[in-house]
């Protein structure tokens, strides 16, 4: 990785953006001040909820931090297959005491308005989910002295992060927790990404830009490995889930290592695009017949999600986590880094002294 980008976090350590209230201000205050870099989720809030973020976490850290931003997404969904859908869902609305949301409750999560304020207050890091940003986006916030990151599943999409400019791209495995980052969702290709270490080398090949790699990274000799492998950092989400500072619902951060939830699966039950989480009830029930359209399906299921939640149900909620969940650790957040980059420092002696990781 460029020294200068390099330069702004002293451990190959990056906490992954976590939309929808778990990456809070506090959890990328607390990676920032250990020597890592915290990453605040702008998706699913308003620029302005953004901006006040951004000012939170000023106030917790001087250190360097990243804001990640969802790409506005094309009309393709099939209105018809997503009231089917609303159809189907009626008996968890009745059961739950909730109104389904509205599909049409916007597309674009307020990208250019959140483009305003991050040239206008510019952050260190800007990385980008669900598509590349233009030229012209990447230019600007080089512009205000910004480092842009964007992620790719695939080595053509990667290809395309490099042509937009960016300056890293984000390599997430099929192992990852939560959305996967696909340019374009293409349901024929559903559960058949890449797995991590593949996807490194394979990009590895196919740009000259650094690599962050991202996908069910737990241990430091994880990170140890696909350093090795050619990326110049990890990200982590799963594994900073379920720490003190994280803002995830105490239900999500106990399923991760509670013996009820045996394994993750991709499914678009609750947003309308593949995203990875702990097979529950509503995954198993719903998931086999959830329609490619995000993000209509995360809107119609978001009131069902929040009274799951509030009911103290589980089942019902999108439990977001990556392949390697249950190696999660319910520790502080800054604590947590400082166990990873130890374990890191170990497995590195371990190659340079010829043992075995």
């Amino acid at each position: 990785m460029s020294s200068a980008l390099t330069d702004l976090f002293p451990l190959p350590i990056v906490q992954a953006p976590m939309a929808g209230g778990v990456s809070v201000p506090q959890l990328a205050a607390a990676v920032c001040e250990a020597g890592g870099l915290g990453f605040l989720a702008a998706g699913y809030k308003t620029a302005d909820g953004m901006y006040q973020e951004i000012k939170q976490l000023r106030s917790l850290t001087g250190r360097p931090f990243g804001v990640n931003v969802f790409m506005p997404q094309p009309e393709y969904a099939d209105p018809a297959a997503i009231d089917v859908y609303a159809h189907q869902l009626a008996g968890e609305a009745t059961w739950y005491e909730a109104e389904l949301g509205d599909p049409d409750s916007g597309r674009d999560d307020g990208f250019e308005a959140k483009l305003v304020v991050l040239r206008d207050n510019p952050v260190p890091v800007v990385s980008f989910h669900f598509g590349v940003p233009s030229r012209e986006v990447v230019d600007a916030l080089h512009r205000v002295g910004t480092f842009v990151l964007a992620a790719a599943t695939t080595p053509d999409e990667a290809r395309a992060v490099e042509r937009a400019g960016a300056d890293a791209v984000i390599a997430q495995g099929i192992e990852a927790g939560g959305h996967q980052g696909t340019h374009r969702d293409v349901p024929e290709t559903d559960g058949s990404g890449l797995g991590l270490l593949s996807l490194i080398a394979q990009v590895r090949e196919t740009v000259s830009i650094p690599i962050v790699a991202a996908g069910g990274i737990m241990r430091g000799g994880q990170i140890a490995a696909v350093l090795a492998a050619g990326a110049s950092a990890a990200q982590l989400g799963t594994a900073f889930l379920a720490t003190h500072e994280s803002g995830a619902n105490a239900l999500h951060k106990r399923a991760l290592t509670n013996p009820l939830f045996v394994r993750t699966e991709l499914t678009r039950a609750f947003s309308g695009r593949p995203a990875r989480g702990l097979v529950n009830r509503f995954l198993r029930e719903h998931g086999p017949y959830a329609p490619a359209a995000y993000p209509e399906i995360h809107h119609l299921t978001s009131p069902l999600r929040k009274a799951a939640a509030k009911a103290g149900d589980a089942q019902g909620m999108a439990l977001w986590a990556g392949q390697g969940h249950r190696m999660a650790r319910e520790l502080p957040a800054g604590q947590l880094v400082e166990v990873l980059a130890g374990e890191l420092a170990t497995a590195r002696a371990s190659l340079t002294g010829g043992g075995v990781l």
